[in-house]
């Protein structure tokens, strides 16, 4: 009798996705019922999309870098760049927004592609390489302009004072007044980032050839996959959402600043991590970067409803990335020993 292959009833991607699921739902749990004048207020979660869409997005580029084998450590200072040039074009006597949005992508584009090409091409680490480009960002950013500069066009300014209000989900504050549910501009542009970039990695040919390199670059190579163009185009995606992270940053701050998005890379990093993907490459899910992000999040606004010093919110976050790395590490050893006593069996 033919004896049935062994194989695994879920994937290392969806089991550390759904770890992150379940050590998110915990947090917001704790805070749900210790802090119900926060976390029961729908709005403060809505809030976690508002005012933390660049982080979001970067962190799904930087998912899509690691799952490739990759890392890039340039976005934030990539994304601080696109703040402050936007914000300088539209001051000048030609701005406008459209044109300021494709600055914003054609910036991140030049980036990701000088990057995957180096790495792809000239196999060059990508972690020396997107270090230079961090040094050459953040140079370009001081020198284009030191001091904070608000954006004053209007058309923009009302792009950035756009809301959607929705009555039915509002609540009553302290005072007894009603205040309707408000989604930003920049909530949207992360649905939509999560929504495209899950979908990519799901069910394209770029999204299955992705996996596979990050698993294995040789095997990978000997099905016939293009290595050097799968890495490079994980790059130039990675560097198209920090141009789409740094236009999101100025739509919700109004202004271009030197020190914008700054430490963006490590918390995209650490977000990445946290939602279930692995440094070594090949295994992540695209929805759980998001899931990593507000895990952080949900941290942090834990630490300031308790009135705890917010130096703790590091130390905290730090904490709970050493956990999880160390909890992914365990379940793959376990999951690869398993199955490999049952290929012996």
């Amino acid at each position: 009798m033919l004896r049935k292959k062994p194989r695994e009833s879920i994937s290392n991607s969806n089991l550390l996705f759904l770890i992150a699921i379940m050590i998110f739902t915990a947090m917001y749990a704790v805070g749900f019922f210790r802090f119900p004048a926060s976390f029961r207020n729908l709005q403060t979660f809505v809030d976690f999309f508002n005012n933390n869409a660049p982080l979001i997005i970067l962190t799904c580029g930087m998912s899509v870098v690691m799952i490739g084998g990759g890392i890039d450590i340039s976005v934030g200072g990539v994304t601080g760049l696109v703040t402050m040039c936007c914000v300088l074009f539209l001051n000048s006597q030609a701005g406008n927004v459209p044109v300021s949005i494709l600055l914003a992508l054609g910036i991140g584009l030049a980036f990701g592609i000088m990057h995957g090409f180096l790495v792809s091409y000239l196999n060059i680490q990508p972690f020396i390489i997107t270090l230079a480009g961090m040094f050459l960002a953040n140079g370009l950013l001081t020198s284009i302009h030191k001091e904070p500069l608000n954006a004053t066009l209007p058309a923009f300014l009302q792009l950035r004072d756009f809301t959607i209000r929705i009555p039915w989900l509002g609540t009553v504050n302290r005072l007894g007044n009603f205040i309707p549910l408000k989604i930003s501009p920049g909530m949207i542009v992360v649905l939509v980032v999560v929504i495209v970039v899950a979908i990519l990695m799901k069910w394209s040919r770029f999204g299955r050839n992705l996996y596979a390199v990050g698993g294995n670059s040789q095997s990978a190579l000997m099905l016939g996959i293009n290595v050097r163009r799968t890495k490079f185009y994980s790059f130039v995606l990675c560097g198209l959402l920090s141009g789409i992270a740094g236009y999101t940053f100025i739509m919700q701050t109004g202004a271009g600043n030197v020190g914008n998005a700054s430490g963006f890379e490590m918390r995209a990093i650490a977000s990445s991590i946290i939602g279930g993907t692995l440094l070594t490459g090949g295994v992540g899910n695209l929805i759980g970067s998001p899931i990593g992000a507000l895990s952080l999040l949900t941290i942090n606004e834990i630490i300031r409803a308790a009135g705890i010093n917010s130096n703790y919110q590091a130390i905290i976050s730090g904490l709970l990335l050493c956990v999880f790395i160390v909890l992914q590490s365990t379940v793959v050893w376990l999951r690869g020993k398993r199955l490999d006593f049952r290929k012996k069996i």
